[in-house]
């Protein structure tokens, strides 16, 4: 027997009607909602993080924490924040879009960030880049950021080659230097009270004809296989095309290191040749210090052409059979106690230094440093046949240091310019027995006028 009156069996067309009115009104209400108190909410589907916005502004999400000493972060496209909380990590080709304090935090304690050729992005005008602190910045692209790098003194960062708003970084919190001052040479005290020239109209010799970074390190589009430390102990042995994260060093014959990049935290060298060591040639290569070399290379038998060298405590070291050709030398990093030269030489013979950019000032700190060039012979019997020729040096307490117990001859110093970012004057020493000092081709960039 049939029943009228109940209700027909509902068709499985008719469930999946009402289960999409459903849905429809729950998302109604949900809107409703999220109107009345100012939230939205979207999913970011890569990280799987929640990001808010209340009344217009954003809440922090999650950030990416680095906790893995030495991991490097490639290639990715971040929309948090980054913290990194251990030793050695690499940020490298990145692209990072967030808000909240800071877009990469340095946790304290924390040593050997190296961020590189990366972009950052604030999303909000209260959020600053990086911070705070302890940290190399290389190429790196800062927009829409309160401030794009933070340091302080006690915990300072080396920042290469970088920008803020599209314009070269300048500088943000200023950090006064940490080591001694010198006491001035008295030979050149009056140096330094001497009025400066006035500048000409326009420079004799553009800046564009000394090495940059464009002109030096490894060439673009060369590709990169990783490495680690390297002992070189082959006579003839060639290195070429690698992405050295460790030191290396040389005992051998006719070595040659090309189209590579070093990146070395050691307290010591990047490069160091050993005993055994004649005729090495470090070529097309770009060497980060990481803020603790002692120095990039150390110590004799070796040419360096169309090197890209930064964030050391010292640039190379200058011993017997020593040349440096057309290099961008700069961005040295300040210790406590620190007498920061770009080049140095304590004792030797046969070098020459020629060709090259040599950048003894730190505009974000206006920290001068030391030198350009410090020589002296404290380490040989005698410094001998050094020729320095043909350079641009910006900065230095004095831009040339020559000791006053230099036993020295032939060292030649001829057709220089020279930057007035020093704090005492271009030279000290000049007129010591055994160097010949050009008066005539040693000049101010700006004007050509000489420095003595």
């Amino acid at each position: 027997m049939t029943d009228t009156n109940a209700t027909p069996p509902t068709e499985p067309a008719d469930l999946d009607r009402e289960r999409e009115r459903g849905q429809r009104e729950r998302v109604r209400r949900r809107a409703t909602v999220a109107g009345i108190f100012g939230l939205t909410v979207a999913l970011l589907a890569a990280s799987g993080y929640l990001v808010l916005t209340v009344a217009g502004q954003p809440v922090r999400a999650a950030p990416l924490v680095l906790d893995q000493p030495a991991a490097v972060l490639w290639g990715q496209t971040v929309n948090r924040p980054i913290e990194v909380a251990a030793d050695n990590v690499t940020i490298r080709r990145v692209k990072i879009r967030t808000g909240g304090t800071a877009v990469i935090v340095i946790r304290d304690g924390v040593t050997g960030t190296l961020i590189e050729e990366t972009e950052i992005r604030c999303t909000s005008t209260g959020t600053d880049g990086v911070t705070p602190g302890g940290y190399s910045a290389l190429r790196v692209r800062v927009n829409g950021c309160r401030q794009a790098f933070r340091q302080t003194d006690d915990n300072p960062a080396t920042i290469v080659d970088s920008y803020q708003d599209g314009r070269p970084y300048r500088g943000g919190v200023p950090s006064s230097p940490t080591g001694p001052i010198p006491t001035p040479d008295p030979d050149s005290q009056a140096m330094a009270e001497e009025p400066p020239y006035a500048p000409a109209a326009a420079p004799p010799t553009p800046i564009t004809y000394w090495p940059s970074a464009a002109t030096t390190g490894v060439p673009a589009g060369t590709a990169l296989r990783n490495s680690g430390s390297l002992r070189l102990s082959r006579a003839g042995q060639v290195v070429s095309g690698l992405n050295i994260v460790g030191c290396v060093t040389v005992s051998a014959a006719n070595v040659q290191i090309l189209r590579s990049k070093i990146t070395c935290n050691s307290t010591t060298y990047s490069i160091r040749t050993l005993t055994g060591t004649t005729n090495l040639l470090i070529q097309d290569v770009e060497i980060n210090g990481m803020g603790r070399n002692s120095a990039s290379i150390c110590c004799s038998d070796y040419t360096l052409r169309r090197a890209n060298i930064y964030n050391m405590i010292d640039g190379p070291r200058l011993s017997s059979n020593t040349r440096v050709y057309d290099s961008y030398i700069h961005s040295l990093n300040r210790v406590a106690g620190s007498h920061n030269d770009i080049l140095q030489s304590t004792g030797g013979n046969n070098i020459l230094v020629q060709h090259n950019t040599l950048l003894s000032y730190k505009p974000e700190t206006q920290d001068p440093f030391n030198s350009c060039l410090t020589i002296g012979s404290e380490t040989a019997p005698s410094l001998t046949n050094l020729t320095y020729q043909d350079n641009y040096c910006n900065g230095g307490n004095y831009s040339i240091g020559i000791s006053p117990r230099l036993v020295g001859s032939n060292i030649l110093f001829r057709n220089n310019k020279y930057g007035r970012d020093y704090r005492y004057g271009v030279a000290s020493g000049w007129n010591r027995p055994g160097v010949i000092w050009e008066r005539a081709t040693n000049v101010y960039f700006d004007n050509g006028q000489p420095v003595l």
